[in-house]
């Protein structure tokens, strides 16, 4: 078994090239949203109380005044609706987490820390140290940057110039590569961008989304049936 020192050293060495990639991004949220309107202050409360960059992103796309409630509700929902199949493929790793411990720690789940959770509990026990390890930098790194990017907007110009746009891309690319399983994953993740892409074009945002995880469910559903079987390792921690 690990101790709580080697959980918290394990957590924050695997969260930080995630928080690094995800800084242009927190930025370009921020100018973004300064340019729509939104004070420093309030793209720091929508970061904290919110906290989905994705969602985030399809609420400034469509922010306007007055803001059109309904639509952000919507958009924001669908967006965010695959925290669900998220946070029940994790709770029955969180054994160890007290309710706080849990309630606290899905309200701040998002992709990058729930896909490097999933792949430590293959593994490991999971633990609110390496949890909540990863969990603090990212959110408060989410939280300064876009911050910053609301208060220096003017000054950082388009960041799509510097290509600060495809971080968020390469970063998800970076988590799709950590959990290759070869066939499987090679069709759910061709399923899933080809709808994506296809319901873009003709549909916009935020359908895309909606149709990229119902064609991804559907082909890992069908590629995994026809996988061969085979029983699960698992590795006991030994040591740091």
């Amino acid at each position: 078994m690990s101790s709580m020192r080697d959980d918290i050293r394990r957590g924050l060495s695997d969260i930080w090239p995630a928080a690094v990639a995800a800084a242009p991004i927190g930025l370009l949220f921020g100018a973004v949203a300064a340019s729509k309107g939104l004070s420093p202050l309030e793209v720091f409360l929508m970061s904290a109380m919110v906290f989905a960059g994705g969602a985030q992103f399809a609420a400034i796309e469509l922010w306007a005044s007055p803001a059109p409630i309904a639509a952000l509700v919507f958009s924001t929902l669908l967006i965010n609706a695959r925290h669900v199949l998220m946070g029940a493929s994790l709770a029955p790793k969180l054994q160890g987490f007290g309710r706080w411990q849990k309630l606290l720690g899905l309200y701040y789940m998002a992709d990058e820390n729930w896909a490097l959770a999933e792949k430590r509990a293959r593994t490991h026990r999971l633990t609110p140290a390496y949890w909540f390890a990863m969990v603090i930098p990212f959110v408060l790194g989410w939280l300064i940057n876009s911050t910053l990017g609301a208060a220096i907007g003017a000054v950082l110009g388009d960041p799509k110039r510097l290509g600060a746009d495809f971080a968020f891309t390469a970063l998800f690319i970076a988590l799709v590569a950590a959990f290759w399983k070869g066939r499987v994953t090679f069709w759910t993740v061709a399923a899933a961008g080809l709808a994506s892409a296809v319901t873009y074009r003709l549909a916009g945002p935020p359908w895309h989304v909606a149709a990229g995880a119902v064609a991804g469910l559907a082909a890992a559903w069908i590629a995994a049936d026809d996988a061969p079987q085979t029983r699960p390792i698992v590795i006991d921690e030994a040591g740091p």
